[in-house]
């Protein structure tokens, strides 16, 4: 999987970004005006509501992004639109998701989607980005998308990253993402739609080829994801740029410590995905679905009960006060905003502290699927994260 991220630049606004922040602030007052006139549900919030981080590139990352994966056909485009709506400045997307053209910017063009995951009703993630714009809420660079290199495109990086900015028509990367598997991999291909063992070409090849879209103005910042430390250094020792985000999975039950501490040693940020801890992925991932989930769990429950607030939104705010950025997933537009109010949440040290200390410890999306014991260059989990 590889992920393409953009927001506005770092430092302090220039005489003519400071005017455009202005203009902005009273278009979007004007439309909360508006939409309260009309008696309309909708309620617009700036970027800057939703906490940012910075990464090693200048640019800042909200906190708080909306995931799309496994969003069902029709929905990404109302969930991107309800969000953005609700204040959100970050978008997370993939071509592998098959959903990107309902994230993209216009619907002027016309791009054949994946096999593997066709929509009957061609509604784009960028229809909705234009959607949102054409209202005069937001403008374009207050807003930051990831996107993600496929495995199964190492050996073709730049017309699968043209193909994805083509798909969301337009859109200023910031953060493209590398995935695991680089030799032999058994997820979905998004040129084909097959699954199978398919070869790839070294990692450090298609690191190069991300750093040269860098250099072309493509790509703002390029990052990784589900690479273990030791994968990255391994890149590093040859790159030309750190990556500036590492995306992988992170919750109470999944910490990463060893990762997030090694990643925060080297400037690097981390995004969590699956914050919540991917509950509706359980046949996916072959998961009970009676496990353990964070979610249910007592001590996640007690903090939701003392700040009043829903488990869901203690798991949220837990990623966001411990630095990372998360990226829940919802099409319900009630969830869509509270995610984004849990950002605001304080958690107090002691329940900091016990949140941080859940035992025992198990990824909610182990990689099977990333893992081929008998053609694969990662035969077992172990080798996988390097555990």
């Amino acid at each position: 999987m590889v992920e393409v991220k953009d927001f506005r630049g770092a430092g302090e606004p220039s005489s003519a970004e400071a005017a455009k922040i202005e203009a902005q602030r009273a278009a979007d007052e004007k439309a909360r005006a508006d939409g309260a006139a009309r008696g309309a549900a909708h309620h617009y919030r700036l970027g800057e509501l939703c906490p940012t981080a910075q990464l090693n590139t200048g640019h800042r990352i909200p906190l708080v992004g909306l995931g799309t994966w496994k969003s069902q056909k029709g929905e990404v485009h109302d969930a991107v639109v309800e969000a953005l709506r609700a204040g959100y400045r970050h978008i997370d997307a993939a071509a592998v998701y098959g959903n990107e053209q309902e994230v993209r910017v216009a619907p002027c063009l016309h791009v054949r989607r994946p096999p593997v995951m066709r929509l009957s009703k061609r509604v784009w993630v960028g229809e909705a980005l234009s959607q949102v714009l054409s209202e005069g809420v937001i403008s374009r660079d207050q807003i930051f998308v990831t996107s993600k290199l496929w495995n199964s495109d190492h050996h073709r990086v730049r017309d699968a990253c043209l193909k994805t900015l083509s798909d969301l028509q337009g859109l200023i990367w910031g953060v493209t993402w590398v995935p695991t598997c680089n030799i032999t991999t058994k997820g979905p291909r998004p040129h084909s739609g097959r699954s199978g063992p398919e070869v790839s070409p070294p990692l450090s090849e298609t690191w190069a080829a991300l750093e040269a879209l860098v250099s072309e103005g493509k790509v703002r910042s390029i990052g990784m994801s589900n690479f273990s430390p030791k994968k990255v250094e391994a890149i590093l020792a040859g790159a030309k740029i750190t990556p500036a985000v590492l995306q992988v999975e992170a919750h109470p039950y999944w910490r990463n410590d060893k990762l997030f501490n090694w990643a925060s040693s080297k400037g690097i940020h981390v995004t969590a995905y699956s914050p919540l801890g991917s509950p509706d992925s359980a046949a996916i991932m072959k998961r009970s679905a009676d496990a353990p989930s964070p979610l249910k769990d007592p001590v996640v429950q007690r903090v939701a009960e003392k700040l009043g607030c829903s488990p869901a939104q203690v798991l949220i705010r837990w990623g966001v006060q411990r630095g990372t950025s998360v990226l829940p997933k919802s099409v319900n537009s009630e969830r869509i905003r509270a995610n984004l109010d849990a950002a605001s949440l304080v958690i107090q040290p002691e329940d900091f502290q016990a949140l941080s200390t859940i035992e025992p410890q198990t990824r909610m999306v182990p990689g099977t699927f990333l893992v081929d014991a008998q053609n694969g260059p990662y035969k077992s989990l172990s080798e996988l994260w390097d555990e």
